[in-house]
């Protein structure tokens, strides 16, 4: 396993925009995820560790894509019928046998091998459909309409992929289209990315696990639930270590110990200056920590350090806010693409799309703000989808999370925001899958 420098996150400085973090911050990272070897049915959603060649052209034959006649295009007329001997039939997996002779036809269907030819011929190169055929009654004549392209109807060997081009990069999640290729390729196993390990915990004497009764002045721990899904939907192997309560030693042990089993480490609630905060004080006492003031709306300085166990091993520690929109937003922001880039993942950043906004805001210059929305037919005019504006703004408001399908991204330059703008759009389905 790769390991990271102290200064990783070190950081000092103003507000900083969440596009000029990531750069800082990804910029000094690197892959820190051990790599295995897996059987390709067992690899779905794992990332890839290598670059994989086709070893041989896909497909490796010539073969047709419809059922009909193969035939030499020179053989047909262009402007009547042809009447050709019909000597043979090809299926999949069963060619003819021999080489097809200018003058002759053969019954093919989907998916069978082209016949080969002659030196001197070099093969038959079209398929005629069979509905624009007309066989006789014993099949041993067929009829062929005129008007036919050249190559009509023949998939070329390496039509698909040629042999020696790369046709998965490292960093890739497999996915069902990406084990069917590996397949096609000949592959049984394939190299991955081991999942990363993240520890995740709460933190603070007034969260109580759902379940249990809920004692005055205490609400319920809905942080480690909502963040140790996102943890699980982009991969991480994680190891819940429950809520920990306001007590600095406890703090310190549960993240020493953590720190030699884990690759990174989450954390929700207790990094700010109060008396009760102790989880900042306790990083800073195993490793080092900075807080990035990222200019975004809903959240709060994000806290990225590095926990060292007492075997000398260093753990990424991410912690974010206590108030549960806020935290969500933090981890897509901020803590996503750290640890998709620590697990191997070649691409990090989730991919938006264009949406009319079909509500009016304002907000403060120099700030990034995420609105919650909910998409709701389309746009007359332009096509494209129509976000609406999904429960209240707060922080801490969790409700307005469930029944949105992503947020409205504003950039830091805009302060008010007109009904039927262009926006971006970005959605929950890409964060979490």
């Amino acid at each position: 396993m790769a390991q990271l420098t102290d200064d990783c996150f070190a950081f000092d400085g103003p507000l900083i925009t969440a596009a000029d973090a990531l750069a800082r911050i990804l910029g000094n990272l690197t892959t820190i995820a051990d790599v295995e070897m897996v059987p390709v049915s067992q690899a779905l959603n794992r990332l890839l560790a290598e670059d994989v060649t086709a070893p041989h052209a896909v497909p490796p034959y010539a073969n047709s894509a419809v059922d009909g006649y193969a035939v030499y295009h020179a053989d047909l007329n262009a402007d009547a019928d042809t009447i050709l001997p019909v000597v043979g039939r090809v299926a999949a997996g069963r060619p003819l046998g021999r080489p097809l002779k200018r003058g002759e036809a053969v019954q093919i269907f989907t998916g069978a091998p082209m016949p080969d030819g002659t030196a001197e011929t070099g093969g038959p190169d079209t398929v005629m459909m069979l509905e624009d055929c007309r066989a006789d009654d014993d099949g041993t004549r067929v009829v062929l309409r005129p008007g036919i392209k050249p190559g009509a109807n023949r998939r070329l060997a390496g039509d698909d992929v040629a042999a020696g081009s790369t046709v998965l990069h490292a960093g890739s999640r497999l996915g069902p289209s990406e084990l069917g290729m590996l397949a096609a390729c000949g592959r049984t196993e394939v190299l991955v990315r081991r999942p990363l390990s993240v520890a995740l915990f709460s933190t603070g004497d007034e969260v109580t696990e759902p379940g249990t009764p809920l004692p005055p002045g205490a609400l319920y721990d809905s942080n480690r639930y909502a963040i140790g899904a996102a943890l699980q939907s982009i991969g991480c192997a994680v190891e819940d270590l429950g809520i920990l309560p306001d007590d600095p030693a406890r703090i310190r042990a549960t993240l020493r110990n953590a720190a030699a089993r884990h690759a990174a480490i989450l954390s929700s609630g207790g990094m700010s200056m109060g008396e009760e905060d102790h989880v900042r004080a306790a990083v800073e006492a195993l490793g080092s920590l900075n807080f990035w003031r990222v200019a975004i709306k809903p959240g709060r300085p994000v806290g990225m350090g590095l926990i060292k166990s007492e075997t000398g091993h260093k753990a990424v520690l991410i912690g974010l806010p206590g108030n549960p929109v806020a935290a969500m937003t933090t981890f897509i922001a901020m803590a996503r693409p750290v640890l998709l880039t620590l697990a191997g993942a070649a691409v990090t950043e989730v991919a938006r799309f264009r949406v009319i906004a079909d509500f009016g805001y304002k907000k403060k210059s120099g700030r990034r703000e995420f609105v919650r929305a909910r998409l709701d037919g389309r746009d007359e005019a332009t096509s494209l989808p129509r976000a609406v504006k999904h429960g209240r703004s707060g922080a801490g408001v969790l409700s307005s999370m469930v029944g949105a399908d992503g947020f409205v991204e504003l950039p830091e330059d805009d302060t008010h925001l007109e009904p039927g703008t262009t926006v971006d759009f970005l959605p929950f389905a890409e964060v979490f899958r």
